[in-house]
């Protein structure tokens, strides 16, 4: 059942408060980025009662750093994976209608150097059509020469026969996981960022809850629940071994990198898909947020880290494999920035990281602990429906059917149409403004090259539980992605309007900025 007091809004004190305060959960989930997040959304919406904890910020880790696609995968179509095609063109199709602020319909133009290219990929893309049924979005069809060039004014020309045009959906990563959690929270749901998990409690050989502590005060507590689940991403295997030292590794991190340039490399409002790139991916170019963002890459690692960074080869593939296709070739001067991402891959017996699954995996270990790992954005409500199911039967929890395919994500609600940055908060935009019309001072900007405004930093800390600097300038705003060295300009105007809303001192706005510029610093190409 759900808490008895029901806390209304995002408040991390109250949460913390009420977390530490002896009462038992049937959920404890492990992880707030897109797993997590979606599975509390999920248990709370069937009424089960829920606490989430993430050891850093929502959406820190991968869950911020993809291409900001909900597509169902036109590589894996021609890999023969229709099953995971089919499950994520649903999906693709439930988040547009679910979470329209954040996720629409983009184009992406295939462009043709061959004569078999137009009919290779024009039939595949009509397959591709085909499997999506009713949630479809717009039908592929083909392109003249004059058409591309039209549509694509950068595209490479020499050589170029024509192009299929096919339609994708596209979203806000981070903008989207604050959302869930806030749809989380007003279902009565507890979520507590910079919370760690530093062990699991158990009665005899059984899962019985979890030992947390708080990061920012350092205190550390103890919750009971009859299930927990481990959603930690591409560091699930730690998790996994806090319950049995010996458990071997599930996972096989692949990293990804992506450029963000400045629109003129891509002007207009349609995407270019690359097929085949020298390591078999495709490269995506994807306009996004008044910029472009092209990538990506796949390269094993041997470690998990919150803050990966782009490798010198991954920085030189993108830069070989993009300017084939541009009549301007990108330069390291124009590079906004660069950002790196984890993918938690499912091990397998496999020559590469790009031939591993995408599948998402759940296993229960004898203890009764829940892990699931794999998968991608695209399919998370899918992944969160699997995993409380199975949560359901572990913890002998009332058994409920899933709500979520229909669930309207917080901000969805119907608005005027906004042609501003403020459209990605839908209807949160109205309260932003409202701000600034109490204090015309909040409605300047952050820095004069980002569109970000100073309300939205009060907004972040007040409804959306920004506690950082990185968390408003990355994953609140997507400054950091989008400029690197202007959101480091911007850094002290952050840490001032956050340091009067969570009283603070001076000594804190000087740390906070001090550790953004390190953090950003990292984003940024050298020379």
């Amino acid at each position: 059942m759900l808490p008895a007091t029901k806390l209304v809004g995002m408040n991390r004190d109250a949460f913390l408060s009420h977390a530490s305060s002896g009462e038992h959960f049937d959920l404890v989930i492990i992880g707030g980025g897109a797993t997590g997040l979606g599975a509390a959304v999920d248990a709370v919406s069937r009424g089960h009662s829920v606490l989430l904890v993430e050891q850093s910020d929502f959406a820190k880790g991968t869950s911020s750093r993809s291409t900001k696609l909900v597509h169902g995968g036109v590589r894996y179509l021609k890999q023969g994976n229709v099953s995971l095609v089919l499950e994520a063109l649903r999906e693709r199709g439930l988040l547009v209608r679910n979470a329209p602020h954040l996720a629409h319909s983009l184009p992406f133009v295939i462009p043709n150097y061959h004569w078999w290219e137009g009919p290779f990929y024009g039939i595949g893309m009509k397959v591709y059509d085909g499997l999506a049924g009713k949630l479809g979005l717009e039908p592929s069809r083909w392109l003249t020469r004059e058409d591309v060039i039209d549509l694509l004014p950068n595209i490479e020309p020499e050589g170029l026969n024509g192009g299929i045009i096919y339609h994708d959906g596209q979203f806000d990563d981070s903008r989207l996981a604050i959302n869930l959690a806030q749809t989380a929270a007003e279902k009565g749901a507890l979520l507590i960022n910079y919370t760690r998990c530093c062990g699991l409690i158990k009665n005899g050989p059984h899962i019985a809850g979890v030992k947390l502590r708080d990061e920012e005060s350092g205190r550390e507590f103890e919750v009971k629940a009859k299930v927990v689940i481990n959603a930690t991403g591409v560091f699930a295997d730690a998790v996994r071994q806090m319950d049995d030292a010996t458990a071997k590794p599930m996972l096989s991190p692949s990293q990804g990198i992506h450029f963000v340039l400045p629109r003129e490399f891509l002007p207009g409002d349609t995407a270019i898909m690359i097929p085949k790139t020298d390591d078999g991916r495709v490269l995506f170019a994807v306009p996004w947020h008044g910029r472009v963002v092209v990538g990506t890459t796949d390269t094993p690692v041997a470690e998990s880290s919150l803050e990966p960074r782009a490798l010198p080869e991954e920085i030189d593939f993108i830069f070989t494999q993009v300017s084939r296709y541009l009549t301007r070739d990108p330069q390291r001067g124009d590079v906004l920035s660069v950002f790196a991402g984890l993918r938690p891959l499912i091990k397998a017996e496999a020559g590469s990281t790009a031939a591993l699954s995408r599948d998402h995996l759940i296993t229960i270990s004898d203890s009764g602990l829940i892990n699931i790992a794999g998968g991608k954005w695209t399919t998370y409500r899918k992944m969160a429906e699997d995993v409380i199911d199975h949560a359901e039967m572990v913890g002998a929890l009332d058994q409920r059917l899933c709500s979520t395919q229909t669930l309207a994500i917080h901000g969805s609600e119907p608005i005027a149409a906004d042609s501003s940055h403020l459209a990605s908060y839908g209807s949160d935009a109205a309260g932003i403004r409202a701000l600034i019309e109490t204090d015309s001072a909040l409605g300047e900007r952050l820095h004069p090259e980002l569109e970000f405004l100073k309300a939205e930093v009060i907004w972040h800390c007040r409804h959306e539980m920004a506690r950082t600097v990185e968390d408003v300038l990355s994953r609140r705003t997507r400054a950091l992605l989008l400029d690197a060295r202007s959101s480091i300009a911007a850094a002290p105007t952050v840490a001032s309007l956050m340091a009067a809303e969570l009283s603070k001192d001076s000594s804190w706005e000087a740390r906070q900025v001090q550790e953004y510029t390190q953090i950003a610093s990292g984003y940024m190409l050298p020379g």
